[in-house]
């Protein structure tokens, strides 16, 4: 199936927020940057397949923070570092599990089958 110019748009940005959260994981600042991307380019999404890739970035990048903030406070009684490693699996996870998908033309949340 063709995708519409709106959706290509969408999919583009959507591959260059995920690339950006992922680059992130390593850098600090790009996270935030993957993340500001997904949140002003959403509303470009809308009403394509793509659009719950942005809302998975937008999530992915709440948590991370929260979780990031409670596992760095925590790392002074050791737990807070599995807590840092459970999140960087974690979001490694969802962000290669979502720039597949759209790489393949799919929502995030796409049934297989």
């Amino acid at each position: 199936m063709e995708l519409s110019q709106q959706e290509l748009d969408a999919k583009q940005h959507a591959q260059i927020a995920y690339v950006l959260m992922l680059l992130g994981l390593f850098t600090g600042l790009l996270w935030f940057v993957g993340a500001i991307w997904a949140m002003l380019k959403i509303g470009d999404a809308r009403g394509t397949r793509f659009e719950d890739h942005y809302s998975n970035i937008i999530r992915v990048f709440i948590i991370g923070i929260i979780l990031t903030v409670v596992g760095g406070i925590l790392t002074i009684v050791l737990v807070g570092w599995f807590i840092l490693l459970g999140v960087f699996i974690w979001s490694v996870f969802k962000l290669v599990k979502g720039l597949l998908r759209v790489s393949e033309n799919q929502s995030y949340k796409a049934i297989v089958g």
